[in-house]
């Protein structure tokens, strides 16, 4: 199933080639694995693709993968990581937390339904990609908002929040209070996060 974006997104700013159409098969194949929690994670997943910037949103302005479809690209890597790093030190998690944490830990980067998050920078030339803030979509900490659609779609235990509301660790000023009260999971994800973004996507 390919993906389709709004006609109103300027050329250079719609994804393509073979490293984002790959990694949309893969999450697609992440989507049909869920089971017991399955009917959420697709209506979470529905939502996103048809009234958000999921598809086609980088996931940074400037930092990692800023480049169309990165968001996905990025969320597709941090899943198939965290599950290799369960597979070794954390057998106890299933599949389907691993798939719910490590897909949709970072979807409040998309900002708001018609209001994307990171926007084409205005002052770009023409051929250039480069993104800005939208000062549009309200101010949080986009793992807030990660939390925030998640939970209107899919009914999650309280690892599964820690893990998603704190997967940047002690990088954020305010995750300090679980500093050294990290459940598994979280480590996990905050990990497959890291190394996912400093290692797998800078090859």
């Amino acid at each position: 199933m390919s993906a389709t974006f709004p006609a109103d997104i300027p050329r250079q700013y719609i994804p393509s080639g073979e490293r984002y159409e790959d990694a949309l098969r893969r999450y697609r194949k992440f989507l049909s694995q869920v089971s017991s929690r399955g009917e959420g994670v697709r209506k979470l997943a529905e939502f996103l693709e048809t009234r958000t910037s999921w598809l086609w949103a980088p996931a940074s302005t400037q930092f990692h993968l800023n480049i169309p479809g990165g968001l996905v690209i990025h969320s597709v890597s941090v899943t198939e990581t965290l599950l290799k790093l369960r597979d070794t030190l954390a057998p106890q998690y299933s599949d389907e937390t691993c798939i719910i944490v490590g897909l949709f830990h970072d979807i409040g980067k998309v900002g708001e339904p018609g209001k994307p998050l990171y926007i084409p920078d205005p002052e770009a030339s023409p051929e250039e990609i480069r993104y800005i803030h939208n000062p549009e979509v309200t101010t949080m900490a986009h793992a807030v908002r990660s939390l925030y659609y998640i939970t209107q779609f899919i009914p999650l235990t309280f690892e599964e929040v820690q893990a998603v509301v704190y997967h940047d660790g002690q990088y954020v000023e305010g995750n300090k209070i679980v500093a050294l009260k990290e459940t598994p999971l979280l480590l996990l994800l905050h990990f497959a996060d890291l190394w996912s973004a400093a290692v797998v996507e800078s090859n």
